[in-house]
Protein backbone atom coordinates (compact mmCIF):
# COMPACT_ATOMS: atom_id res chain seq x y z
CA UNK A 1 0.00 0.00 0.00
CA UNK A 2 3.07 2.59 1.21
CA UNK A 3 5.76 2.64 -1.68
CA UNK A 4 8.03 4.76 0.42
CA UNK A 5 8.37 7.59 3.15
CA UNK A 6 10.13 10.51 3.87
CA UNK A 7 10.88 12.03 7.44
CA UNK A 8 12.61 15.45 7.57
CA UNK A 9 15.81 15.77 9.67
CA UNK A 10 17.89 18.56 10.89
CA UNK A 11 21.57 16.99 9.75
CA UNK A 12 21.39 14.46 7.10
CA UNK A 13 25.08 13.45 7.98
CA UNK A 14 24.16 12.58 12.20
CA UNK A 15 21.64 10.56 10.82
CA UNK A 16 23.36 9.11 8.17
CA UNK A 17 25.17 7.70 11.12
CA UNK A 18 22.61 6.06 12.79
CA UNK A 19 20.21 4.75 9.69
CA UNK A 20 23.41 3.04 8.42
CA UNK A 21 23.86 1.27 11.56
CA UNK A 22 20.32 0.66 12.62
CA UNK A 23 18.91 -0.38 9.47
CA UNK A 24 22.33 -2.63 8.48
CA UNK A 25 21.11 -5.66 11.04
CA UNK A 26 17.61 -5.85 9.04
CA UNK A 27 18.94 -5.92 5.65
CA UNK A 28 18.51 -2.50 4.74
CA UNK A 29 20.90 -0.34 3.15
CA UNK A 30 21.95 2.80 1.54
CA UNK A 31 20.89 2.82 -2.12
CA UNK A 32 20.70 6.96 -2.51
CA UNK A 33 23.29 9.14 -0.76
CA UNK A 34 23.11 13.04 -1.69
CA UNK A 35 23.86 15.97 0.69
CA UNK A 36 20.65 16.49 1.50
CA UNK A 37 19.05 13.20 1.56
CA UNK A 38 19.69 9.87 1.92
CA UNK A 39 17.45 6.91 0.44
CA UNK A 40 17.07 3.03 2.40
CA UNK A 41 15.78 0.18 1.47
CA UNK A 42 16.25 -3.37 0.01
CA UNK A 43 16.19 -3.02 -3.44
CA UNK A 44 14.27 0.06 -3.75
CA UNK A 45 14.09 2.96 -1.56
CA UNK A 46 11.20 2.83 1.14
CA UNK A 47 12.53 5.37 3.44
CA UNK A 48 13.77 8.99 2.59
CA UNK A 49 15.81 10.63 5.20
CA UNK A 50 16.14 14.35 3.87
CA UNK A 51 17.30 17.48 5.14
CA UNK A 52 14.14 20.08 6.51
CA UNK A 53 13.50 23.75 7.30
CA UNK A 54 11.26 22.42 9.69
CA UNK A 55 11.67 18.69 10.87
CA UNK A 56 8.29 17.51 12.78
CA UNK A 57 9.06 18.09 16.41
CA UNK A 58 9.64 14.82 18.14
CA UNK A 59 6.18 13.95 20.06
CA UNK A 60 6.10 10.57 22.12
CA UNK A 61 2.07 11.11 22.40
CA UNK A 62 1.73 11.47 18.92
CA UNK A 63 1.36 8.15 18.47
CA UNK A 64 3.43 7.75 15.01
CA UNK A 65 6.06 5.26 14.70
CA UNK A 66 7.82 3.70 11.72
CA UNK A 67 7.56 -0.35 11.50
CA UNK A 68 10.54 -2.06 9.62
CA UNK A 69 10.08 -6.08 8.79
CA UNK A 70 12.81 -7.92 10.28
CA UNK A 71 14.10 -11.45 8.84
CA UNK A 72 14.60 -12.66 12.37
CA UNK A 73 14.65 -12.13 16.22
CA UNK A 74 18.53 -11.90 16.06
CA UNK A 75 18.39 -8.76 13.44
CA UNK A 76 15.26 -6.96 15.79
CA UNK A 77 18.06 -7.41 19.25
CA UNK A 78 20.68 -6.79 16.15
CA UNK A 79 18.51 -3.51 15.20
CA UNK A 80 18.14 -2.34 18.79
CA UNK A 81 21.80 -2.60 19.93
CA UNK A 82 23.18 -0.82 16.63
CA UNK A 83 20.71 1.96 16.63
CA UNK A 84 22.00 2.53 21.17
CA UNK A 85 25.75 2.61 19.55
CA UNK A 86 25.03 5.35 16.78
CA UNK A 87 23.00 7.62 18.91
CA UNK A 88 19.19 6.49 19.04
CA UNK A 89 17.47 6.33 22.32
CA UNK A 90 15.75 2.79 23.98
CA UNK A 91 12.07 2.71 23.38
CA UNK A 92 11.65 -0.58 24.32
CA UNK A 93 14.32 -3.53 24.32
CA UNK A 94 14.30 -6.33 22.39
CA UNK A 95 11.87 -9.37 23.64
CA UNK A 96 8.38 -10.72 22.88
CA UNK A 97 5.05 -8.87 22.76
CA UNK A 98 2.46 -10.92 23.88
CA UNK A 99 -0.11 -8.47 24.21
CA UNK A 100 0.21 -7.64 20.43
CA UNK A 101 0.44 -11.35 19.15
CA UNK A 102 2.40 -15.12 20.81
CA UNK A 103 5.07 -14.58 18.51
CA UNK A 104 5.58 -10.42 17.89
CA UNK A 105 8.79 -10.03 18.75
CA UNK A 106 10.10 -6.35 18.38
CA UNK A 107 12.42 -3.84 19.33
CA UNK A 108 12.14 0.35 19.62
CA UNK A 109 14.05 2.95 19.30
CA UNK A 110 14.09 7.07 19.17
CA UNK A 111 16.44 8.36 16.55
CA UNK A 112 18.80 11.69 16.93
CA UNK A 113 15.55 13.51 15.14
CA UNK A 114 12.42 12.20 17.92
CA UNK A 115 11.65 9.81 15.26
CA UNK A 116 10.39 6.44 16.54
CA UNK A 117 11.16 3.45 15.44
CA UNK A 118 10.34 -0.30 15.81
CA UNK A 119 11.73 -3.73 14.16
CA UNK A 120 9.44 -6.70 14.11
CA UNK A 121 9.73 -10.26 13.60
CA UNK A 122 6.63 -12.21 13.65
CA UNK A 123 8.51 -15.64 13.05
CA UNK A 124 8.10 -18.28 15.63
CA UNK A 125 11.55 -18.75 17.67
Amino acid sequence: MINHVSIGVRDVARSKIFYDAALKPLGYRLLSDGETSLGYGDGSVVLWVQKAERPVPSDMASGLHFCFDAPSRKSVADFHKAAMGAGGKDNGEAGLRADYGDDYYAAFVVDPDGYRLEAYCGAAK
